[in-house]
């Protein structure tokens, strides 16, 4: 058995990597040769559920991951296999299921099973989960177990916080809002209770024979990553940030695919920043960010907060863009929340897409005007992000107003729509 990297490494075009360049616009050859040299990848298991390839990396679309996921406080399999659902039909590339308590495997394998979309996980919640939020049981067998178990049914790519060691946590403590990473924080109490290293970090080897033997797709989390604006760009999370660097070479060493997590709060001023020490510390491996978030002081509004941040990563490097919906910060999202935080990411990566000049990426956008000029209202709705939002609005309206042509909207009216009187004008050019 091989990995996507070995086979791009040995100059073979894989059946991946094939689908892949068909939603891309590029050659095939350009996706393994961005495979080949670490700059991209390709989740997918090798006894993975999904049958959709979806590439990784700065030269290509910017893509989306929704989480969902069990809550110990509120929450059903049910609704959150709907979630999972609604992320997919809403336009998500990849799910991440973060459920946390107990039967956790049973959410997982309801998702794999139905979604379709090539699935992440966090395994050290589920570890956590089996010794019964003791933290006095859980230790490196466990977590290694639940490593392999999650590879062997099918997960694509795995969180996995091995960057954060016993030597950051002083330097976490001296910030305003801490740890603000649910894995990183269980890890660094671990360490700290039991005076020993980072089980992740100590038993890498052993994780990466894992990943290697499913072709595992290694997302190295981000345990430090700063929680508000007070804590981005500081010394706690550079330092993680290098051993990071250090682990992508170990994965590559190993023919594992990987990619690493960013930041999620950072002042707007600062990303471009962090965009390119990743790409330095990192040769370069595919950045996988959660927003990031630009002020800390609209809660029900982050998934624009969030989306302003997400737009300039994404235009600076970053590959894969971690939703954040208006539940954030608040509450477990719903299932709108999840529809409108994909809906919102596809905006910005777009947007992203379109600024760097990613090839295919305006074709829609030309369309769309075509489309206005004509007052062609099936195809705008056919276009759009979200054409079902925007026929509705657009049918609402209609049915208020008390003309009912199409040859305009109700926002001018006949009389004053600049579209029908830019069609009226007799000069040529």
């Amino acid at each position: 058995m091989t990995t996507q990297l070995e086979e791009a490494r040995s100059g073979n075009i894989t059946p991946a990597m094939q689908a892949a360049a068909g939603t891309e616009s590029v050659p095939p050859e350009d996706i393994r040769r961005a495979v080949a040299q670490g700059h991209a990848v390709i989740p997918a298991n090798i006894g993975g559920h999904s049958s959709l390839h979806k590439v990784v990396g700065r030269a290509f679309l910017t893509k989306i991951n929704a989480n969902i996921g069990l809550s110990p406080d509120i929450s059903s399999g049910e609704t959150e296999l709907m979630k999972a659902e609604t992320a997919a039909s809403a336009g998500a590339d990849f799910i991440m299921d973060l459920s946390v308590g107990p039967n956790v495997s049973d959410m997982r394998r309801s998702i794999l099973e139905a979604c379709g979309l090539p699935m992440g996980t966090v395994p050290i919640y589920e570890a956590f989960a089996r010794v019964g939020n003791d933290m006095d049981k859980l230790d490196g067998t466990v977590l290694l177990s639940v490593i392999r178990d999650q590879a062997r049914e099918g997960v694509d790519f795995m969180t996995l916080h091995a960057g954060i060691l016993r030597e950051h946590i002083p330097l976490a403590t001296k910030r305003l809002l801490g740890i603000a990473s649910r894995g990183g924080s269980i890890l660094a109490e671990w360490m700290d209770r039991h005076g020993s290293e980072n089980p992740l970090y100590l038993l890498w080897d052993e994780v990466l024979d894992v990943c290697y033997e499913h072709d595992v797709t290694v997302s190295l989390g981000d345990g430090l990553r700063p929680g508000c604006l007070a804590d981005a760009s500081d010394e706690a999370q550079f330092a993680e940030l290098e051993v990071l660097g250090t682990l992508v070479t170990r994965c590559r060493d190993r023919g594992v695919q990987v990619m690493v997590e960013g930041p999620g709060h950072i002042p707007f001023d600062q990303i471009e920043e962090n965009m390119l020490r990743e790409r330095r510390v990192c040769d370069d491996a595919p950045f996988y960010v959660l927003g990031p978030v630009v002020t800390d002081i609209a809660p029900g509004y982050d998934h624009i907060t969030s989306c302003i941040g997400a737009t300039a990563a994404a235009y600076h490097g970053a590959s894969l863009l971690c939703y954040v919906t208006p539940a954030e910060h608040l509450a477990l999202p719903s299932v709108e929340d999840v529809r409108t935080g994909v809906v919102a990411y596809r905006i910005a990566a777009h947007a992203a897409d379109i600024a760097k000049g990613v090839p295919g990426a305006r074709d829609a956008d030309d369309e769309m005007a075509m489309a206005r000029i004509g007052f062609d209202w099936e195809r705008q709705f056919r276009l759009a992000l979200d054409g079902e939002t925007a026929r509705a609005r657009y049918e609402e309206s209609r049915a208020a107003s008390s003309d009912g042509s199409p040859d305009h909207c109700s926002m001018c009216g006949k009389d004053f729509c600049a579209v029908r009187a830019t069609q009226r004008l007799k000069v040529t050019a």
